[in-house]
């Protein structure tokens, strides 16, 4: 049988994500107008609505195991 292998993150997710949002902005401030720039926008703006999304969760202790 395969065992996962876990360990715990060092950072909360709320501030991963907001990093990678702050990262792939300053990665598109860099590039002139164009498709590869409009991309990492995008994602940024993915990252801060999965964000928004993860602070509206209950903390992970009081979410059901359903």
């Amino acid at each position: 049988m395969k065992h996962r292998r876990r360990f715990k993150q060092a950072t909360t997710l709320h501030d991963r994500l907001a990093k990678f949002a702050k990262d792939m902005r300053e990665r598109a401030e860099v590039l002139p107008p164009g498709s590869e720039r409009d991309e990492l926008i995008k994602r940024a703006r993915n990252a801060e609505a999965a964000a928004r999304i993860d602070a509206l969760l209950p903390p992970p202790k009081l979410r059901s195991a359903t």
